[in-house]
């Protein structure tokens, strides 16, 4: 991604993020799909749900999960995709840096961050996955080390500027 610049050719098929748009605001723009409150439609079939933030600690109460019985400091996730047909909840945190930050430190944190969503959604028998969007900032070599943690760990993944919609499970338009 270049500072200005404009998105890839991918969009029909993924989610480009420029920082500025969310997975609702995107989904809602693509053809076949429609967004009502929380839920993600697909040719008028529920697919999908989105939380944020302390969205997410709602959907667990209304399905009779305390979260304080279970972690000791709330996540609050940039957005939380859960998926029905694949029964997965995919946590989405977006990074992007133009200059050395704390978002760094952030990118190590993908192990204890999954093992803890996990914990909150074990008695609901929902799998996890925790991907990263990344800018191009994150291409630099001294971030191999940090990408390559990233994929070791199982569930967490990372990708550049982009998500593509089958990597989660959700329908691509005009193929699906």
């Amino acid at each position: 991604m270049k500072k200005g610049g404009t998105g890839g050719g991918n969009t029909k098929t993924g989610l480009n993020f420029e920082g500025k748009v969310d997975f609702i605001t995107f989904i809602s723009r693509q053809k076949d799909y429609s967004v009502e409150g929380i839920n993600i439609f697909y040719k008028k079939k529920k697919v999908a749900m989105s939380f944020k933030k302390y969205g997410f600690y709602e959907y667990l109460k209304s399905n009779g999960v305390d979260h304080t019985k279970l972690i000791s400091k709330k996540l609050l996730p940039d957005d939380a995709i859960y998926v029905i047909t694949n029964n997965t909840l995919f946590i989405l945190e977006i990074k992007f840096q133009e200059v050395s930050g704390s978002t760094d430190e952030k990118l190590q944190t993908c192990d204890f961050k999954i093992k803890q969503y996990r914990k909150l959604l074990a008695q609901l028998n929902v799998e996890v996955e925790y991907i990263y969007i990344l800018n191009d900032w994150f291409k630099k070599p001294e971030y191999k080390d940090i990408l390559d943690y990233i994929i070791s760990i199982k569930g967490c993944s990372y990708y550049f500027n982009y998500l593509p919609l089958y990597k989660i499970g959700l329908p691509v338009p005009g193929k699906a």
